[in-house]
């Protein structure tokens, strides 16, 4: 793929045999920023297990202290009380049957994350096919399936992000904004990084974290030093 003027660039502040300690990292990655809008500060995360064995998956969900940057769009199943809860909490649509219809019906996916009472979970389980593989399945390991459905809406607004392992075993995340400054983004790379270690499989053998990378929405990857973080 034929890289841009500006990504060559940036490129070349980047020194690709070393491995930078966290906080030069990021700042790295917003030297080498160059687009004209607001880029995502991404990251990058390979582990020694393998996903494909159940004792040794990585899952969960964590709010982050300076959110994404992100502003949250929420989709709640809910009825009575906790649909009331849910919608004075700031969810944007809040319904039972009618949403599942619309999502069937309408292709309707105009939202980021989908929270659910766990009463509704009969009801959610017919939407595994579309929101599944969206990665928008609520699911109890994330928060997202949940009697305090408001709580859960504060905290999706708030920056709460989930991460987990893809098939080759890298989890995949957004740390912030570029304009959130180098303070802010380690504030969240601390926090992501101590959720994942913490999340550490038993069966999980030699080293943990493999390697780290944190980039721009269109920068070049940074290598972090994955011994600074622990294993």
């Amino acid at each position: 793929m034929r890289k841009g003027k500006k990504y060559i660039e940036s490129a070349k502040l980047v020194d690709r045999s070393k491995l930078y300690d966290p906080a030069e990292a990021l700042d790295t990655v917003i030297k080498t920023s160059k687009a004209k809008f607001d880029e995502t500060v991404e990251i990058h995360v390979r582990l020694g297990v393998d996903s494909r064995h159940a004792d040794q998956q990585v899952r969960g969900a964590i709010v982050l202290p300076n959110g994404t940057g992100k502003s949250v769009r929420v989709l709640v199943f809910a009825k009575g009380d906790q649909a009331a809860a849910a919608e004075a909490a700031g969810a944007e649509f809040v319904g039972a049957e009618d949403l599942v219809t619309r999502i069937q019906k309408e292709n309707f996916f105009d939202y980021d994350v989908v929270i659910a009472a766990p009463n509704m979970m009969g009801l959610v389980g017919r939407l595994g096919r579309v929101l599944g593989p969206k990665g928008l399945m609520p699911n109890p390991k994330a928060g997202t399936v949940t009697m305090d459905v408001a709580k859960a809406v504060q905290d999706a607004k708030a920056g709460k992000i989930e991460y987990r392992l893809d098939k080759t075993n890298i989890i995949h995340c957004p740390l912030g904004k570029v304009s959130f400054g180098v303070e802010k983004l380690e504030e969240n790379f601390n926090a992501l990084m101590g959720a994942i270690i913490k999340a550490k499989p038993a069966a999980a053998k030699g080293q943990y974290v493999r390697s780290c990378v944190v980039a721009s929405t269109m920068g070049p990857g940074v290598k972090v030093n994955a011994a600074k973080i622990g294993n």
